[in-house]
């Protein structure tokens, strides 16, 4: 009963947060001020790449970082997770911080590219216990992506998940995967990819894949009521669940 009263209430939380951080990279990001420190709280984890030009923010830097504020602020007062709601964190591959997280997150992945050293190092991180979660995420994307994660995991394979997996379940029910994408350009519906350990979905879940979905859209713009209220609630809570699935898998 009182997820179902938190979930009515998700998109009206959201838009009492304040943006406090921005990024060195421009306009957009003229008051970035670091990334939050490490002291034991959990951190929303961005992470970057290299790319061959960019627009006013970087591909890897879309909906940040009302996206992952917004977030923060929910996914803290609808669960026991103490974490960073003001600060976030933004890292590439090849940093060792990385190995401070349980959960990263990665955006646009079809512009995602990574140097052998960075390659060595997310499978690393992923067979230590890191999960990733990739996001806002094109029918189209997908070629440069599996690609990129075959260098990772040269005899990985990708699983389509149902709304019967544990991690639709990891905190509110999802019941239906049918979820509207935030724009058309994404595909026709999402798909949720999965590559386990061994490649057996009864082991550890390495990454997820919101394929042809784009959570973030939703929770960037939670506050300005550019999406229905059921879709937005519907984005936090699936976002609310992986997250957690990855803190507690």
């Amino acid at each position: 009963m009182r997820r179902a009263l938190v979930a009515t209430l998700l998109v009206a939380m959201a838009a009492t947060t304040a943006m406090a951080q921005r990024g060195g990279f421009g306009g957009m990001f003229r008051s970035y001020s670091g990334n939050a420190r490490y002291d034991g709280k959990f951190v929303f984890v961005r992470m970057s790449y290299p790319e061959n030009g960019f627009r006013r923010q970087p591909f890897w830097a879309h909906d940040y970082p009302e996206g992952e504020t917004h977030f923060m602020k929910i996914l803290t007062s609808v669960s026991n997770v103490a974490g960073h709601t003001e600060e976030t964190a933004i890292l590439d591959f090849g940093n060792p911080d990385m190995f401070k997280f349980p959960v990263i997150y990665l955006v646009e992945p079809g512009y995602w590219t990574m140097d052998d050293a960075q390659v060595e190092a997310l499978r690393g991180y992923l067979l230590k216990g890191g999960f990733l979660i990739v996001d806002d995420f094109p029918y189209w994307a997908w070629q440069q992506f599996e690609q990129q994660m075959a260098r990772v995991f040269p005899d990985g394979q990708w699983q389509d998940l149902d709304v019967t997996h544990p991690i639709f379940h990891s905190f509110f029910d999802i019941k239906t995967l049918d979820i509207v994408p935030a724009y058309p350009a994404l595909g026709d519906h999402p798909i949720f990819r999965a590559m386990f350990q061994e490649n057996n979905p009864e082991r550890r879940m390495y990454v997820i894949a919101n394929y042809q979905n784009d959570l973030s859209e939703f929770w960037e713009f939670s506050e300005q009521g550019a999406y229905p209220i059921g879709e937005t609630n519907e984005a936090y809570k699936v976002g609310v669940n992986q997250f957690l699935y990855g803190l507690t898998h």
